[in-house]
């Protein structure tokens, strides 16, 4: 048994970028976040990356799933076990394929195998209990946004923008008592952000991505393929709303006879314009849009996003948070919920029929 009041979480966050893994430390009750702790990365190396990335799209079962599965939990195992302290690990594994109302969602990583060898119990498939219910199953982090809300004294409705593999939004009324109280949280994912460009990249020059933006700063969009792109479905239908890190794969294909600088600019323009498309289906204006993920560090994605948003943009360490760990302590934070009982998902984050409490609990011994 957790004991009372507020513990010391640690939640960890591999993402669709296919980087490494976050992993953070978070004073909490699962309402209030009282104290930030220790952070730690652990980067997937170039073999690591490969078999994960060859494993995307597949299912449980399927070849590659279970190598793609190991690699997760070693690396998991190897950081984890760096930072000591934690009275519950919060651990979201690594998402190989999200269908919600079709296959289900998919993220590779055995939480009691973390339990066993780290000896803390375990909180783990954070989604599945939530698409199972009929919901996206994402974005998860969004109650974990209010928190964060909350936790800067903000007045107004602010909005928190995460740019990894995929983007997704988070609309924050701070006014309202809590996350699942009518109207204080909307969230849904924007579009493909980072992984397009992270594709091209190593497709076309070998690297992990397009460093601060560079390549996409010396070249030119081009209007036709993004007006094609937002005439996508996606974009019209009414959040919640999720998508599977491969489902824009064909605006890869679109910018393939472009030269390296304008695929790059192209596919960078549009995550921005997908985003400001996503804005629009804000309950009210926001003063801020809180950005984090990788892509905040991609000064052309911000630039764009400054000039197509109605209001301040701003990386999240301009309020003193820490946009690379924001997720890792998201499941911190929503590990503490599912313990306590608290929901972790509602019917305006993911779109399930009502509020639920998402993830298993595996605990060492048992």
């Amino acid at each position: 048994m957790l004991k009372a009041g507020p513990i010391w979480a640690l939640g960890a966050m591999s993402g669709t970028s296919l980087d490494g893994v976050d992993a953070a430390m978070l004073f909490t009750d699962g309402e209030r976040i009282l104290e930030f702790g220790e952070t730690g990365y652990r980067a997937y190396d170039d073999e690591e990356r490969g078999l994960i990335r060859d494993a995307l799209g597949l299912w449980p079962g399927d070849p590659g799933v279970e190598a793609a599965a190991e690699v997760v939990e070693t690396a998991h195992a190897e950081l984890l076990s760096q930072i000591a302290g934690a009275d519950l690990i919060g651990f979201h594994g690594q998402t190989l394929a999200h269908d919600p109302g079709g296959r289900g969602t998919h993220q590779a990583g055995n939480g009691s195998v973390l339990a066993e060898v780290l000896g803390v119990p375990v909180v783990w498939d954070f989604r599945s209990a939530d698409v199972g219910l009929g919901g996206q199953g994402a974005p998860l982090a969004p109650y974990f946004h209010f928190a964060c809300a909350k936790r800067i004294k903000a007045e107004a409705p602010v909005a928190f923008l995460n740019l990894g593999g995929v983007g997704n939004l988070t609309w924050v009324d701070p006014s309202r008592s809590a996350p699942d109280a009518e109207g204080a949280c909307l969230a849904f994912d924007t579009g493909p952000a980072n992984a397009p460009v992270n594709d091209l990249m190593r497709a076309r020059r070998g690297l992990t991505q397009d460093e601060g933006g560079a390549l996409a700063a010396q070249g030119q969009a081009d209007p036709a393929i993004i007006a094609a792109f937002l005439a996508h479905p996606f974009f019209y239908r009414i959040p919640p709303k999720s998508l599977d890190r491969n489902d824009f794969h064909a605006l890869l294909q679109a910018v393939s006879h472009l030269s390296d600088a304008d695929a790059a600019a192209t596919l960078t323009r549009a995550a921005a314009e997908a985003v400001a498309r996503g804005a629009e289906h804000f309950p009210l204006p926001v003063s801020q849009l809180l950005v984090t993920g990788g892509g905040r560090h991609n000064a052309t994605l911000m630039a764009h996003l400054a000039a197509l948003m109605p209001c301040d943009v701003l990386p999240v360490e301009a309020v003193g948070l820490d946009g690379d760990m924001l997720e890792a302590q998201a499941f911190a934070f929503l590990a503490v919920r599912v313990a306590r009982g608290l929901p972790t998902s509602g019917p305006t984050t993911t779109g399930v029929a009502g509020q639920v409490g998402g993830g298993q609990i595996s605990r060492p011994g048992v």
